[in-house]
């Protein structure tokens, strides 16, 4: 075996594994890849010489091996559907999600709100649901209390409206040992702290191990992909998208053989790095005009593994060549729910056939009372009075009062309501109830930008020509994010006029995070505040 100091491993015409750093090769049939960067995080050199169950006969998760007996032995399987009670999901509560605070400040990634009605965590879930997968566990670490609420009241698959499956929250937890005295160090050690799951009576049916992300926004029947991998005979198979260059840094990416075989793997890359990632994607049933846009294959973060060997041996890759996004950011959150009010959007909740589920509140209809409502989305238990709403998408039990101008927002929500009597009591105390006051504005501000310094006379004229015929030499800045039980009061003004790009005002009730404001959880934005 040998792996350069990067983690970069990649299998020569003649079948060896090397690293870019010339170490020694030896021979393979065949690669059995690991977790390490196809998981999502950097092989460790210590972790490649360790197996990490010295008494078991295979390693289990973040280790390369590299040795095999004999040819592995293609499954029989029948052509016929998979039977979905021989496949049991793990979906991976993320990590701190440091990039979607602070939104993620009291809770999990996957417990972020999106859509208005729903929670990331039900993206993964419905799919499930709708692929006929009821075995789910979820692997939480980080602010698990809202998560493991709403998946209770959800997801309550013991009550016989699932059959007999489970949904079960399994927290990071010290056990005896060196080992055990670590939190969850990444995707594979998480799955490799509750290896013992898949060996008890429950899971003796179970021949594949789906690992899903908890973050993730598309609409995928499982099923699909477990029968593909069954008939292929791999021991891993990688969900994956075809990708341009545009964004093709930004992913993991993969390079298969004429067979669609996984051979090397490579965790965003630059420059020259990227290009050496290109491959002929026709082998995956693209046509050539299309391959030729999306020369790159990347990595949605679904997995699909064999039980009883679950981080060993040959990897294929699988085209899903539909719409799915990471919301891993503020941005490409922002950005994703806004899509959802597109005409007709990319993505969208509303499927008979394959239904998003999501937590019973039991909420009554909007009640909307003259406003006007341009491309949004407004979902239910909300009251909407005399505003003006466009390309925003308003959350459950959201309030807005008079005169609101509401504009490329993504307004939460709030958890409870607050009764007429309360709001009265609020007003008089001079404090602000949950909602948006009369005569507030959260639009987007036109602010001229010079792109370049004027040093005379001609050129003030020239960009005044310009500017006169509809040159765009200004910038837009706009964008807001409402947190769950926000109270923002009246006359506030959101603008960020100065198109400022990062700022912490949380003793304000607010931060600015990649230009976009973002109200706090639970904080009051006071009378008359301009932003």
């Amino acid at each position: 075996m040998a792996v350069s100091t990067d983690g970069w491993i990649s299998l020569s015409a003649a079948g060896k594994l090397h690293g870019r750093t010339g170490l020694a090769a030896r021979s393979y049939r065949q690669v059995k890849f690991c977790n390490g960067e196809m998981m999502g995080k950097k092989l460790k050199m210590t972790q490649l010489h360790q197996g990490m169950f010295s008494d078991r006969k295979k390693h289990v998760c973040m280790s390369l091996t590299t040795e095999l007996a004999t040819d592995t032995k293609l499954r029989d399987v029948e052509m016929g559907k998979t039977d979905s009670r021989t496949v049991v999901a793990v979906i991976l509560g993320g990590g701190a999600g440091t990039r979607l605070f602070p939104l993620t400040k009291r809770r999990a990634k996957p417990a972020v709100p999106i859509g208005g009605s729903y929670r990331l965590i039900d993206v993964p879930m419905s799919n499930c649901i709708n692929s006929g997968i009821n075995k789910v566990y979820i692997l939480t670490q980080f602010n698990s209390a809202s998560l493991n609420r709403h998946l209770a009241r959800a997801y309550a698959f013991g009550n016989g409206g699932f059959g007999d499956g489970y949904v079960e929250a399994l927290a990071a937890t010290q056990t005896p040992g060196e080992a055990g005295k670590r939190w969850f160090q990444g995707t594979a050690d998480a799955v490799r702290q509750f290896h013992w799951l898949f060996e008890d009576q429950r899971s003796k049916e179970i021949e594949d191990v789906l690992i899903l992300s908890g973050d993730h926004l598309y609409r995928m029947d499982y099923m699909d992909f477990v029968q593909d991998h069954r008939q292929s005979g791999a021991d891993i198979s990688i969900s994956c998208l075809p990708m341009d260059d545009s964004r093709a840094s930004d992913f993991g990416l993969m390079k298969i053989d004429n067979r669609g075989r996984v051979i090397s793997f490579r965790e965003k890359p630059k420059g020259e790095d990227l290009r050496a990632m290109e491959v002929d994607t026709t082998v995956l049933g693209l046509s050539r005009e299309e391959a030729e846009k999306k020369p790159y294959i990347a990595s949605m973060g679904v997995y699909l593994f064999k039980k009883e060997i679950l981080l060993n041996l040959l990897s294929m890759a699988y085209l899903f060549n539909d719409y799915w996004e990471d919301i891993g950011t503020i941005r490409s959150f922002f950005e994703a729910n806004l899509a959802l009010t597109a005409h007709p959007p990319r993505f969208s909740f509303y499927d008979a056939a394959k239904p998003m589920y999501t937590s019973r509140r039991n909420l009554p209809p909007s009640k909307i009372d003259n406003s006007k409502i341009v491309d949004s989305i407004i979902s239910h238990g909300s009251f909407l009075n005399n505003c003006f709403i466009e390309h925003s998408v308003v959350g459950i039990r959201s309030r807005i009062n008079s005169n609101v101008q509401l504009k490329d927002t993504v307004m939460l929500g709030a958890d409870y309501y607050e009764t007429d009597s309360e709001v009265a009591s609020l007003y008089a105390e001079g404090r602000v109830p949950i909602g948006i006051g009369e005569n507030t504005r959260i639009k987007y501000r036109k602010s001229f930008r010079i792109p370049r310094p004027i040093s005379s006379f001609n050129q003030v004229l020239s960009l005044a020509f310009l500017i006169s015929h509809g040159c765009p030499c200004y910038a837009c800045y706009r964008d807001c994010i409402i947190d769950k039980n926000a109270r923002i009061g009246k006359n506030v003004v959101i603008l960020n006029s100065e198109g400022i790009q990062e700022a912490d005002r949380s003793s304000e009730g607010f931060y600015i995070r990649s230009g976009i404001t973002i109200i706090l959880k639970n904080f009051t934005i006071k009378d008359g505040l301009v932003i």
